[in-house]
C-alpha cells in the first residue's frame, strides 16, 4: 500500500489521483517566466495590483459565460478577467498597471483551455495601437526568445482572411456558408460573425508559422467588444497575438464612451436572451467610471498558461498547472 500510494495511486480508490500534473521542471519554468515578466514591468515602471476574483456583476459577451456562485445568500460572480476592475482603478487617476491573476470562465476545457487559468493584463495609458502591439510582442518576445527565430509577421484582419481563403469581413453571409458547408454552417445558425470566427480559427490561424508571432489587427467592428473603433475605416482598434495556431494575446485601444459601452452591454444581453442564455447584471460600477472618465489607454490579456506551453515545448495545457481536477 505504501508503495502504491509513493506512486499517487490509493489502491482503495483507485480513481483518485493525487498527483500533480506538472513536472518540477515545468514548476521552474513558470517560476522564471513569472519573475521576467515581472522584471520587464518593473523596468517600464508598470504598477502591480490586485483586484477581487468575486463581483456581483458579470461579463456579457456571448461567446463567454462566467462561473456563478453566492455570497451571503446572494448571486455573485467569479471574474473571466480583471478588465472591469482595472479600468476603475485607471478613472480613479492611477497610472499604467498590470496584474497576474487567477481567471475563471464556464464550458472552457480542452488541450488549449482550463475553467481556471492565469492571466497577464495590463493597461498603458496614452498608448495607440501599434505602441501597445509593440509593448505586447517585446513582452512576447523575451518571455519566448529560445523558441522565436523569425521576423514578427502583421496583417490586418482582412489581409490574413483574404491571403487564406480569399473571402472579406464583409463578404456575404452566403459566401461564408458556401466556403464552410451548409452543415457546418447549421452549427452556427448561419451567423456571421460565428462563421467569421470559425474560418479564421480553422483556416486562416492555419497558416501562421510556428517560429515567429504573428500580429492580426482592425478587427471587424461587430468583434470591437470594448474596443474603439475607427471612425474612417469602421475597424475595431483591436489586435491577438498567435505563434502558429496557438493565440496568446488579445489587445485593444479602449472604449471610454460610456453610452456606446452600454449600448453594446445591452445589444450582448438580447443575443444571449435569444440563445436561452444566462442574462446577466451589468458592471453598473464600471459604466459609472466611464462616465467619469477613463483616461485614453490601451490593453492588453495574455493567457499565461499557454506562454508556459509554448515554452516548454507542451500541447496540453494540463500538463503546465499543477493540478487539473475538473
Amino acid at each position: 500500500r505504501c508503495g502504491a500510494l509513493r506512486r499517487g495511486v490509493d489502491p482503495l480508490r483507485p480513481e483518485l489521483d493525487w498527483r500533480t500534473t506538472t513536472s518540477i521542471e515545468v514548476a521552474r519554468a513558470r517560476a522564471a517566466l513569472l519573475e521576467a515578466t515581472r522584471s520587464y514591468f518593473a523596468e517600464q515602471a508598470v504598477l502591480e495590483v490586485q483586484t477581487p476574483c468575486l463581483s456581483r456583476a458579470a461579463v456579457s459577451d456571448l461567446h463567454i459565460d462566467s462561473i456563478t456562485t453566492h455570497v451571503t445568500g446572494r448571486p455573485a460572480f467569479l471574474r473571466t478577467s480583471p478588465e472591469y476592475a482595472m479600468k476603475r482603478l485607471l478613472a480613479s487617476g492611477y497610472p499604467d498597471i498590470y496584474e497576474i491573476g487567477r481567471v475563471f470562465r464556464d464550458g472552457e476545457q480542452g488541450e488549449r483551455h482550463q475553467p481556471e487559468f492565469t492571466m497577464i493584463e495590463w493597461y498603458r495609458r496614452d498608448f495607440g495601437l501599434q505602441a501597445i502591439i509593440d509593448d505586447t510582442t517585446t513582452l512576447l518576445g523575451r518571455l519566448c526568445s529560445d523558441l522565436l527565430t523569425g521576423d514578427i509577421a502583421q496583417y490586418t484582419y482582412d489581409e490574413a482572411l483574404e491571403q487564406a481563403t480569399q473571402l472579406h469581413s464583409d463578404s456575404p453571409t452566403q459566401r461564408l456558408i458556401d466556403y464552410v458547408g451548409a452543415d457546418i454552417a447549421a452549427t452556427f445558425a448561419h451567423d456571421h460573425d460565428a462563421l467569421l470566427d470559425y474560418v479564421f480559427d480553422t483556416a486562416v490561424a492555419r497558416q501562421f508559422e510556428s517560429d515567429r508571432l504573428t500580429v492580426v489587427s482592425h478587427y471587424p467592428a461587430a468583434m470591437a467588444a470594448l474596443a474603439e473603433i475607427n471612425d474612417d475605416s469602421q475597424r475595431a482598434l483591436r489586435f491577438e497575438v498567435y505563434v502558429g495556431t496557438l493565440e496568446l494575446a488579445n489587445g485593444f485601444v479602449e472604449l471610454r464612451d460610456a453610452g456606446e459601452q452600454r449600448a453594446r452591454f445591452e445589444r450582448d444581453l438580447a443575443s444571449r436572451a435569444q440563445r436561452d442564455k444566462t442574462v446577466v447584471p451589468l458592471d453598473e460600477r464600471f459604466l459609472a467610471s466611464l462616465s467619469a472618465g477613463l483616461p485614453h489607454c490601451a490593453g492588453v490579456a495574455v493567457g499565461f498558461d499557454r506562454v508556459v506551453m509554448l515554452a516548454t515545448g507542451h500541447r496540453d495545457i494540463r500538463e503546465v498547472v499543477s493540478f487539473s481536477e475538473l
